[in-house]
């Protein structure tokens, strides 16, 4: 398919009193699209969260990458040193499940006003800490397709909230959820991912689970040293395939 001319703006989300930064990309010429929303790492709406937004909008749709820890520390990104990781998973333990929620569900309301976007319901896409907290709000009713990238916690951890786990919410999931794994991941023992399938399974939640040999935590991204080339190729034509039948 041929690439679409995209432009790209920095916009803000209103939240209530809360003014979410976020990083719009989308088609140049006329229509309606479907919409993607972009979770970032815990490294903010970084260089590598912005390229993917882009991508999508080559592609035909209006993405847009929603800066989560605005709360938190307005305007931060980084990138993958030690003492990055260290500040990023920091604030990752302060976030909370019920602003992350309501952060996602502003993002949605925003997508809503642009006369680009078609108001059908829309995907996600995360990776690490976003991966954990798009399989969070796929609860959300508008949500209908879900792309969750290594999410570390989801089987036994929930922002904010003691002795839960995100996996709790499966039941509620609304749309197609697909979870990506890299089987080396230090971060998610293989039993994790298990639990995550089998309560997919259980919920007859539509989903498919992808596990990559020799891939890592962070296999996607081609800015890290843990990039596995092909898995993130392999990945890459499936979310859009997910996002072609769901939007």
């Amino acid at each position: 398919m041929t690439q679409l001319d995209i432009k790209t703006e920095d916009i803000v989300i209103k939240n209530g009193d809360l003014n979410i930064d976020g990083y719009l990309a989308m088609p140049t010429e006329d229509g309606e699209f479907p919409a993607v929303i972009v979770v970032q790492e815990i490294f903010g709406v970084n260089d590598h969260i912005k390229d993917v937004t882009r991508r999508f909008a080559k592609e035909g749709y209006v993405a847009i990458a929603p800066a989560i820890y605005q709360r938190l520390d307005p305007g931060f990104e980084t990138g993958y040193t030690p003492e990055a990781i260290e500040i990023g998973r920091k604030y990752k333990n302060q976030t909370k499940a019920s602003e992350l929620l309501s952060d996602i569900q502003a993002t949605i309301d925003y997508l809503y006003t642009l006369p680009e976007v078609k108001k059908t319901g829309v995907g996600t896409i995360g990776f690490c800490f976003g991966g954990h907290v798009v399989y969070l709000v796929s609860t959300l009713p508008e949500i209908k397709a879900t792309a969750s990238f290594y999410g570390a916690g989801i089987a036994n951890w929930k922002p904010g909230e003691k002795d839960k786990a995100t996996v709790d919410c499966t039941p509620d999931i609304k749309g197609t959820l697909y979870a990506f794994f890299g089987k080396e991941d230090g971060s998610i023992p293989q039993e994790q991912v298990d639990m995550i399938e089998n309560a997919l399974k259980d919920n007859n939640i539509p989903h498919k689970v992808f596990r990559y040999d020799g891939a890592e935590h962070g296999f996607f991204c081609d800015q890290r040293g843990s990039y596995h080339a092909e898995a993130a190729q392999d990945a890459w034509a499936k979310v859009l395939e997910l996002f072609k039948s769901e939007l």
